[in-house]
């Protein structure tokens, strides 16, 4: 993290430490496989469990986790890993922090695909169109992607979480610092390679602009799909207020490198029942396979070490 006023620099990492597993098969593909072509209500799931506190919900979902972070490690954790919970009054205020510059080009876009562990869409990242600045950046960084991470139930499904409170949903947007590196690839591996944009998602009214999405998703159901997905601003997937917490982290897939500053907005968004019931209609699987649903795609909660939370706003 950059040094911010007149709070302390943290030391820099004189190299990113990069965690892999034994076995992540098509996790680190940066394109989609083969492509196809083309353009319910929700059934509500109960948790089973006697109770419904913040302690219980954890305790439920980390039951849930999906198999890629059951296996063991073949390198031990490191000290900046993500996501986190986030302890609203532990974070730090910090006045220099200002509202994130962000503006997004919608014929950026180019597609949306089944990654075989989320449904991720993709931008075109060739120029500067595409980006933000400010907030705690020192550069502009370029939009790669987008994805979500989701749960089996309502109860839970947030990667991060805010004073132990777990939301059905959360949104990354991944943006790579191109003044300092030449690509994603690079930017990955990087000292302050990415910033991710963390947007938790909460049930109630639908939301318009994300329904162009959901409406596509029937089209990816299998891993390895691809359908195109153009003109889309997210801008449409920000709450409008702006405060955030930051703090430095790393990635939550593999290669889980510590490259990247982690800028947690402070409101969710509203989504329908419907809409994350068909995020779960999605399958982990491929065409042929038995199939797996698309749930649980979250990793567990990391020690935040001896890590600062800033805020842009006063608790």
């Amino acid at each position: 993290m950059k040094h911010w006023g007149s709070r302390v620099e943290q030391p820099k990492m004189s190299r990113v430490k990069i965690l892999t597993f034994n076995n992540l098969k098509g996790l680190s593909s940066l394109f989609c496989g083969k492509q196809i072509r083309g353009s319910p209500g929700c059934q509500q799931m109960m948790p089973e469990r006697a109770c419904t506190g913040g302690s219980c919900v954890l305790r439920n979902r980390n039951k849930s986790l999906h198999p890629l972070w059951t296996s063991p490690l073949s390198v031990p954790g490191g000290t900046q890993q993500s996501p986190i919970n986030i302890q609203w009054r532990d974070s730090v205020y910090d006045p220099h922090l200002k509202p994130l510059k962000i503006y997004y080009e919608p014929s950026c876009c180019l597609h949306v695909w089944n990654t075989g562990y989320l449904f991720q869409v993709e931008f075109d990242d060739s120029t500067d169109g595409s980006g933000i600045s400010g907030g705690p950046l020192d550069n502009h960084y370029r939009l790669k992607q987008f994805h979500f991470h989701w749960g089996e139930i309502n109860d839970w499904g947030s990667e991060h979480t805010v004073d132990n409170q777990v939301f059905p949903a959360e949104l990354h947007l991944v943006h790579w610092n191109s003044a300092k590196y030449q690509n994603y690839k690079e930017a990955v591996m990087g000292e302050s390679g990415l910033a991710v944009i963390g947007v938790f998602l909460k049930l109630g009214t639908e939301h318009k602009e994300l329904q162009k999405l959901v409406n596509v998703l029937p089209e990816i159901k299998h891993k390895d799909t691809c359908v195109t997905f153009d003109r889309f601003d997210p801008l449409c997937l920000l709450p409008s207020c702006q405060d955030y917490w930051t703090y430095a982290g790393s990635l939550t897939t593999p290669p889980l490198t510590e490259s990247v500053t982690w800028i947690i907005k402070k409101k969710p968004i509203e989504v329908g029942h419907n809409q994350l019931a068909e995020f779960r209609r999605l399958l982990f699987s491929a065409l042929g396979e038995e199939e797996k649903k698309m749930v649980n795609n979250f990793r567990p909660l990391q020690p935040l070490m001896n890590r600062t939370v800033w805020s842009s706003f006063q608790a």
